[in-house]
């Protein structure tokens, strides 16, 4: 799905981030606008929808099993529901591109459908482990196929007759939450999910916005299947897992003060915001409010001097898309960052963990990766020429380094930027950063 040209930015140095910035819409919940809006009776006119190519992979997807959908336009979706029976078989494989969120999602919804369907992916989608999905939805009576090592492919046998289960999740994991859900809908009785910790709890809220009842607490999640979807508008926030490059970057730039309008802070997703705080970071939530059932607020950012810490294992699933830039920030920080259990990075788009590491030593920081995380210590950061692997993630973070480098920090293979974040040098020069795209 992403382009294939490769891109390489170079940043720098010297620079600041002033103003005012709206972030991109945000992923998880386009995601889930798309998917439930199209299962949902009804029309649903979504706003604020992430025109990246993840989220552009699920429309198509949705499109392919005949559901009508009209746009993007300017962040504008139109989806005339179907109703949760209503998709028909696509005429061949459905690829989702980089779109882990929605491979995963996806799989839950079509263990459920009449007809058999096919999800393929790019060649890094390809390598991440799916058995965290398709193995509690055998439990519930799906038949999925896998390769040997159980990556995509998948293959999806239609026609069977789902379970409610009770299933307790090895580790906090909004994919493998929402998933589950997704096909409780279609399931006999009810589908429990057990939670040892806090996750994104996006579907969920995004359930109740179409009408579907749940039963909630503190560490579980219920459901009973054969409910209906009821559509209707849907407010897209602001993805702070976006903003969470700006959020670094104008802690650690000097004379730096942004503020970033209309972002989610959605409890299960504010761990960056918790973390840069326990560093010393100076950032104001203002004008704090709800849209499309999720909390939301305008966040400014001063530059303000960090300190390493001890991150706490109760804030990494509320982080653990952000930990990239996060790792930037300790390397700016005074004294030695730790992060401890957060082995799920190593099975992200890249293995976060290493890539990380390598860079930031490329730009000499003094830096050792382990099992499960990474101990940082601050210092002095140098120009230099650093690989994301082409992870979308790791090539914005090293972007904000270059604030702090006493040169140029060059990045190579940023073409999945796209995914997630179209046009963000665009964005990020709007801001005061020098950073320049070039065909490699």
């Amino acid at each position: 799905m992403s382009s294939q040209t490769p891109l390489r930015y170079r940043v720098m140095p010297g620079q600041t981030l002033r103003g005012s910035l709206q972030v991109p819409g945000d992923k998880s919940v386009s995601h889930r606008a798309i998917m439930l809006g199209s299962l949902a009776d009804g029309d649903t006119e979504i706003q604020g929808f992430l025109q990246g190519e993840d989220c552009l992979a699920t429309l198509k997807a949705f499109r392919a099993m005949g559901v009508e959908i009209h746009g993007p336009e300017a962040g504008r979706v139109w989806v005339r529901g179907v109703g949760i029976n209503g998709l028909r078989a696509p005429a061949g494989p459905l690829d989702m591109g980089n779109a882990g969120t929605a491979m995963r999602l996806l799989c839950g919804i079509l263990a459920g459908q009449r007809f058999d369907s096919t999800l393929v992916g790019d060649a890094s989608l390809s390598r991440r482990p799916m058995g965290r999905v398709t193995e509690p939805l055998t439990a519930m009576g799906a038949r999925i196929d896998t390769t040997e090592t159980g990556t995509a492919p998948l293959r999806i046998h239609g026609g069977q007759r789902l379970r409610g289960i009770e299933y307790s999740l090895p580790v906090a994991s909004a994919q493998v939450k929402s998933c589950l859900l997704l096909a409780g809908l279609y399931a006999g009785g009810r589908t429990l999910i057990h939670e040892p910790g806090p996750s994104r709890d996006h579907t969920e809220r995004m359930l109740g916005v179409f009408g579907y009842e749940l039963q909630r607490d503190a560490q579980q999640v219920a459901l009973t299947g054969g409910g209906r979807l009821r559509g209707g508008p849907v407010q897209v926030p602001a993805d702070i897992s976006s903003a969470a490059f700006f959020l670094v970057g104008a802690s650690i730039a000097e004379g730096a003060e942004l503020t970033l309008t209309g972002v989610g802070v959605n409890p299960t997703r504010t761990g960056v915001i918790d973390i840069l705080r326990l560093m010393g970071a100076d950032l104001t939530l203002d004008n704090q409010r709800l849209a499309g059932g999720e909390p939301v607020a305008d966040i400014r950012v001063r530059a303000a001097p960090l300190h390493g810490i001890e991150i706490p294992e109760s804030l990494v699933p509320l982080a653990i898309d952000e930990f990239p830039a996060l790792f930037i920030a300790a390397a700016c920080a005074g004294g030695e960052t730790r992060l401890t259990g957060a082995r799920e990075l190593r099975v992200k788009e890249t293995d976060r963990i290493q890539v990380m590491a390598e860079g930031l030593q490329t730009l000499g920081i003094d830096t050792r990766s382990t099992e499960d995380g990474m101990i940082i210590r601050g210092g002095s950061m140098r120009g230099g020429r650093v690989d994301s692997a082409g992870d979308h993630r790791i090539a914005m973070a090293f972007a904000m380094a270059g604030l702090r480098a006493d040169g140029p920090v060059e990045i190579d293979d940023c073409a999945n930027v796209a995914t997630s974040f179209p046009d963000f040098p665009g964005l990020a020069r709007s801001a005061g950063l020098h950073v320049a795209v070039n065909r490699e």
